[in-house]
């Protein structure tokens, strides 16, 4: 009995000497700082329209974007700056509400709108074309306001054009 006490004092040292090397790597993310927010106008033909857009320019906050939210009023949006010229890739895990995906170019145009996104989709958005961001804003908006492609966003990320 005792040889089997040690054979399984043994292997309990064991398990949790490697609990107590992996612990730190297995520890849940941070959540991510508040994302600031910035204004934001859409100029269309119908007119100038602002939002109050956070701002997800960090990996952390790129990543988890709108995720986990139940509801995002008329007036708010997120701002996905990439930092760079990219054809960019969106997906709507863990998004529980419904999006208008706006791709702009670094001057601030708009190259492509992917309307009313499927909620928790694991399908990839492209932006088909290389943009420096991508606006989302709920769902119908786009086609409340009258957005498309070739209108100007104003915000300080684009370039005067």
């Amino acid at each position: 009995m005792a040889g089997l006490w040690r054979t399984r004092g043994s292997a309990l040292a064991v398990v949790l000497a490697v609990m107590c090397i992996w612990a730190p790597v297995v520890q849940p993310q941070a959540t991510p700082a508040p994302a600031a927010i910035e204004r934001v106008v859409i100029e269309t033909a119908s007119g100038a329209h602002t939002f109050k857009a956070e701002i997800a320019d960090t990996p952390a906050l790129r990543e988890r974007g709108l995720m986990f939210r139940h509801k995002l009023p008329a007036d708010r949006a997120m701002l996905f700056d990439w930092g760079d010229v990219r054809v960019a890739t969106m997906w709507m895990r863990n998004t529980f509400v419904a999006l208008d995906m706006i791709f702009i170019s670094s001057t601030g145009h708009i190259e492509r709108i992917a309307e009313n996104t499927e909620p928790q989709s694991l399908e990839i958005i492209s932006s088909r074309v290389p943009v420096a961001a991508v606006l989302e804003v709920a769902a119908g908006t786009a086609a409340r306001l009258g957005i498309k492609p070739g209108d100007k966003v104003v915000h300080r990320m684009f370039k005067a054009n």
